[in-house]
C-alpha cells in the first residue's frame, strides 16, 4: 500500500476551508474517478484501488490517501495536483 500524507496550513474560516476542500475533491473525482462524500468536517474518498481522507481543522488541511497496487504507479501524479490544487485553492 501506497500513502500520501499532506498537512497544509491555512489561516482560511470553515466556509472558505471547506470550499476549498470540496474543490479538490470535485478535481480529484474529475481526474482520477474517485468517490467522495462529507462526514461532519471530513471529506472521505473512496475508489477501487484508492481510499483516505481529507479533513478540516481551524488550521490545516490534512489529506491521507491509501493507493493499491494499480494507482501506485500514479501516486507522484495524484500528489503533485493535490499540492497544485492547494496551493491555487488557498492562497485564492
Amino acid at each position: 500500500m501506497s500513502v500520501i500524507d499532506v498537512h497544509r496550513p491555512h489561516s482560511l474560516d470553515k466556509e472558505h476551508a471547506r470550499q476549498a476542500a470540496e474543490s479538490l475533491a470535485q478535481d480529484l473525482s474529475r481526474q482520477f474517478d474517485v468517490h467522495y462524500q462529507w462526514e461532519g468536517d471530513q471529506l472521505k474518498f473512496k475508489r477501487s484501488g484508492v481510499k483516505g481522507h481529507l479533513h478540516i481543522s481551524p488550521s490545516e488541511l490534512h489529506i491521507h490517501l491509501e493507493l493499491g497496487m494499480m494507482l501506485r504507479p500514479f501516486k507522484s501524479r495524484i500528489e503533485q495536483e493535490i499540492h497544485s490544487q492547494l496551493d491555487q485553492i488557498i492562497k485564492a
